[in-house]
């Protein structure tokens, strides 16, 4: 699914990274702890949260997120744009909460980085 998709699901605003919107992605992860993302997301992945602060910036470019949607109509700092300005880090919000915007994607094929712990996922 392309991210523009995506953004239409979620009816969501880019606030960082309209020229990437062509992006493809196929998995996702939601999680507001930053330890959980870093053991669990996938790179590629869309990353779904809803801390606002640099430190989420950061943590999606170790793990080489493809993106992240910002939930709960959540605004990010002006620090965190500018950092995912700088690493061409796609940027969106969308007004849903957590579950519904997972649902939402699940609903239309987007699937989570991992089904249990302990387990890996193959969507090829």
């Amino acid at each position: 699914m392309k991210l523009q998709e995506v953004k239409d699901i979620l009816d969501a605003e880019v606030i960082v990274g309209n020229d990437l919107l062509n992006m493809e992605v196929r998995t996702a992860f939601g999680a507001d702890l930053m330890s959980d993302v870093l053991a669990f997301a996938k790179p590629g992945s869309l990353l779904l949260t809803g801390l606002t602060n640099p430190q989420v910036i950061r943590t999606s470019d170790v793990l080489d997120i493809a993106a992240i949607i910002l939930v709960r109509g959540k605004r990010p700092l002006s620090e965190t744009i500018q950092l995912a300005e700088e690493l061409r880090i796609p940027l969106l919000t969308t007004k849903f909460i957590l579950f519904e915007a997972v649902g939402r994607l699940y609903a239309q094929g987007i699937r989570g980085c991992i089904e249990k712990v302990g387990e890996t996922r193959d969507l090829s």
